[in-house]
């Protein structure tokens, strides 16, 4: 397991678009996940000890996100083959277990990630109303381990403030987690 450190936000930065089917049997794209003030794109999966150790705050950031008029999806791009507990049936049981409120997608091919240029889970990317990107850091302090229950909330605070303002901070401190599983050539 390679642990990863997300890019510098490369900010306006456009998101790219995608047709990606979800657990609840609907095929979601970028603008149907979109909010009115923003979008919020996150890179996850079910086997990931980084991704565990946040799931539960990602779904109350994300909720707490839509008041703001951001909307969340999440993008399962793992090689499933490889990482069966990242497999389409566990995507739905968790994403029913947890009651995510927003799509959980399968990236099958990968190329959704390849267009975003995510490299780990948890990634995320945080745009603005023209879908621009304004964040590209961690959810919190956590890491393998979930933080204290007072730690900042880096990325609410950072989706706040593009919702507010269509701008995201100039100091964001990268994510990290598990790389990516790429499929073998």
């Amino acid at each position: 397991m390679a642990s990863l450190e997300t890019p510098v936000c490369d900010f306006g930065r456009l998101a790219p678009d995608f047709s990606l089917p979800g657990v609840d049997g609907k095929t979601w794209t970028r603008d149907a996940c979109a909010g009115e003030r923003g979008l919020l794109v996150m890179f996850i999966c079910n086997h990931c000890p980084y991704v565990k150790a946040v799931r539960e705050r990602i779904v109350r950031d994300a909720r707490d996100l839509r008041d703001f008029g951001i909307g969340s999806v999440a993008i399962m791009s793992n090689d499933t083959r490889d990482y069966p507990e990242d497999s389409f049936d566990n995507m739905r049981r968790i994403a029913e277990a947890l009651a995510f409120p927003f799509p959980y997608l399968l990236d099958e091919s990968q190329a959704v990630a390849k267009a975003y240029g995510a490299v780990c889970t948890p990634d995320f990317f945080g745009y603005n109303a023209a879908l621009e990107l304004q964040y590209r850091g961690r959810l919190d302090a956590s890491r393998k381990e979930t933080a204290p229950d007072d730690a900042g909330r880096d990325l609410f605070e950072a989706m706040k403030r593009v919702a507010q303002t269509g701008r995201g901070p100039e100091k964001q401190i990268p994510s990290m987690g598990c790389s990516i599983k790429w499929k073998r050539a």
